[in-house]
């Protein structure tokens, strides 16, 4: 089936936004909304308060690959208190639910959550005529890390805002290989 338009940097943020948006509203009856000027580019190109990975504060990141007629990962990437109110109200826990359960339930959570982003983002690139299938879900855990992608690799980096907290997709993806 031939593309029925190009991936356009409209296409990946109107993408992106309805998959955020709606995981939020649906999962964990949250609203998020776009940040307006959303920087491009690295992550590393930002300044430290802009970027997740160069703050210090632990970072709890999933990732999802995509591959088909467009190829990629996209990286989520919340703090570790967001992380954990995110995993408390999707899975209707309480902070000492939480505590006791540990980490490895966090990371199921942001598994979970990332896995569902993608695959609607994904849906978005069917739609657009480039059929593309998810990978499994992993889970990054550390701070002042980065992501550097292949130079023919296209980046688009969008942040949400959702009560107070901070969300930043970081998108990585080729088209036609």
């Amino acid at each position: 089936m031939p593309a029925l338009q190009d991936i356009t940097e409209s296409l990946v943020r109107d993408n992106i936004t309805r998959a955020v948006l709606d995981v939020f509203k649906t999962m964990l009856g949250r609203a998020a909304q776009l940040c307006p000027n959303s920087p491009q580019g690295s992550l590393t190109s930002l300044p430290s308060h802009a970027n997740p990975s160069l703050s210090g504060v632990p970072l709890v990141v999933g990732t999802v690959g995509f591959i088909g007629e467009a190829n990629g990962l996209i990286y989520l990437y919340f703090d570790q208190a967001f992380a954990r109110v995110c995993t408390c109200q999707l899975l209707g826990m309480t902070e000492a639910d939480l505590d006791e359960a540990g980490d490895e339930v966090i990371n199921d959570a942001i598994g979970e959550m990332t896995n569902m982003t993608v695959g609607s983002f994904k849906n978005g690139l069917c739609d657009a005529g480039y059929p593309c299938k998810l990978t499994i879900p992993s889970i990054l855990r550390g701070s002042n890390f980065s992501i550097e992608p292949i130079s023919s690799a296209q980046r688009h980096i969008f942040r949400f805002e959702s009560g107070g907290h901070r969300l930043v997709t970081d998108i990585l993806m080729k088209v036609g290989e």
